[in-house]
């Protein structure tokens, strides 16, 4: 990354572009030209034949002048710094402070491209980018310009790590409403990078974060609790609120959910299915229905092929359900 100072004191982080990407950037412009002018050239040889050699000759430096000099200066003016080549590398034309070029900029890296790329074939363009911190070639030094790249990969997103489990719910009653968003968007970078960092530097900052965070919530930092796991721990309350916030209508908490038993049909729905599935031990489950509430099963002789047949006790009624005394909570 190279760091650009705007005219109104504004650092840009801008990635220069390398020197395999800008020669191929410029060998297609090359092509492009070279197609352009043996187009031109084509049309000038058919229609000056009645000429003599003199115009003929004066007609071709013209052309070569104006199609492989003038022509990428006016693409380039145009088209603020993109050529054909370069909007197929992704790359771009900027002056110094970063913003877009002009006419003189196109002008000058046209003119001194002539001798640095066309009548020296490249070499002393390679130099001057290998030798230059920013990969400029003599036409960028003149003018006051750098080639930069347009298209940067976007990096995945990092994993913000979880809290220690003692320090979950610890910040359940913390005021977040006045942390801005700038506040969080630097502590969750922190997170996501802070195995890359080096660890007296990443302390550091998790500090100074920590100290920012504990201001805006009024709640200074807890003592004896590192600062990236209080950073994780607001973070994952935060985020523990939101989905509250977003989910929580209509629906049961976790811990509710849980605490609640588990109870299963009194009554079969396929007694097929029953007599072959495993026993399970209610009394071991922690539930214990009451007596008279599931109907006793009684086997009938058979050849192995017949299922049990359920019977409703008689004092049952064949319109009345059975019931198990269960009342289900408010």
């Amino acid at each position: 990354m190279s760091e650009l100072v705007t005219g109104e004191a504004v650092a840009l982080e801008l990635r220069p572009a390398r020197l395999p990407s800008r020669a191929l950037a410029v060998l297609l412009d090359l092509m492009a030209a070279m197609a352009v002018y043996v187009a031109v050239t084509i049309v000038l040889v058919t229609s000056t034949a009645s000429l003599d050699e003199a115009a003929q000759t004066a007609l071709s430096i013209a052309s070569f002048v104006l199609v492989l000099v003038g022509g990428p200066i006016a693409v380039e003016t145009l088209s603020h710094g993109r050529s054909l080549g370069k909007m197929a590398c992704g790359l771009r034309v900027v002056r110094d402070d970063g913003g877009p070029i002009r006419f003189r900029h196109a002008l000058v890296r046209g003119l001194i491209g002539v001798i640095e790329i066309l009548m020296t074939f490249g070499i002393v363009a390679c130099i001057a980018s290998f030798v230059s911190a920013r990969g400029r070639r003599l036409g960028d030094v003149f003018a006051g310009t750098l080639v930069v790249r347009e298209r940067i990969p976007v990096a995945r997103t990092g994993f913000v790590p979880p809290p220690p489990p003692w320090l979950s719910g610890r910040f359940a009653e913390l005021d977040l409403s006045a942390v801005p968003d700038g506040l969080w968007l630097a502590v969750r970078q922190y997170l996501t990078r802070m195995q890359q960092l080096d660890p007296q530097v990443g302390w550091s900052m998790a500090e100074r974060l920590a100290s920012d965070l504990a201001e805006r919530t009024g709640a200074p930092v807890p003592h004896g609790v590192p600062p990236a796991a209080y950073l994780a721990a607001v973070v994952q309350e935060r985020q523990a609120r939101e989905a509250r916030r977003a989910f929580g209508n209509g629906t049961v908490p976790a811990a509710t959910a849980a605490a609640l038993p588990v109870l299963a049909d009194p009554v079969p729905a396929d007694p097929v299915a029953t007599a072959d599935a495993p026993a399970v031990d209610s009394a071991a489950a922690g539930f214990r229905p009451p007596a008279g509430a599931v109907p006793e099963v009684v086997s009938e002789p058979s050849d192995g092929e017949r299922p049990a047949k359920p019977t409703v006790p008689p004092e049952v009624s064949a319109g009345e359900r059975p019931r198990t005394g269960f009342v289900p909570p408010a």
